[in-house]
């Protein structure tokens, strides 16, 4: 019998690089889109389980694996260093105020 790839490997792969550009947008979205990647890894996991002889990639699933985990850290991480920098400078208000001033420095 032919071997065949499991579906979601290369998106969970897709998402779970996407969530290393999406650390920077305060890191809630990364740990969103890794987590997708995590669940799709999961899916195709139980898969592999029930007949492994069928699928030819599983080292791919790994790496998607451990990528999805880190990015999941990664990003719970960045979102708890952004809510320690707001709470830090005074709470929302404080850092909205400090955004507008950067702001009209910026624009002199």
């Amino acid at each position: 019998m032919e071997q065949q790839k499991l579906p979601n490997v290369t998106i969970a792969i897709v998402l779970a690089i996407l969530s290393y550009l999406c650390c920077c947008f305060g890191g809630l979205p990364a740990a969103i889109l890794a987590g997708i990647a995590f669940f799709l890894v999961y899916k195709d996991e139980n898969k592999y389980k029930e007949n492994p002889e069928l699928y030819s990639n599983y080292s791919q699933l790994k790496t998607a694996k451990i990528l999805a985990i880190i990015g999941i850290v990664l990003g719970i991480v960045w979102f708890a260093w952004a809510l320690y920098s707001i709470s830090a400078i005074g709470g929302w208000e404080a850092y909205m105020e400090q955004v507008n001033e950067m702001r009209e420095q910026w624009e002199q």
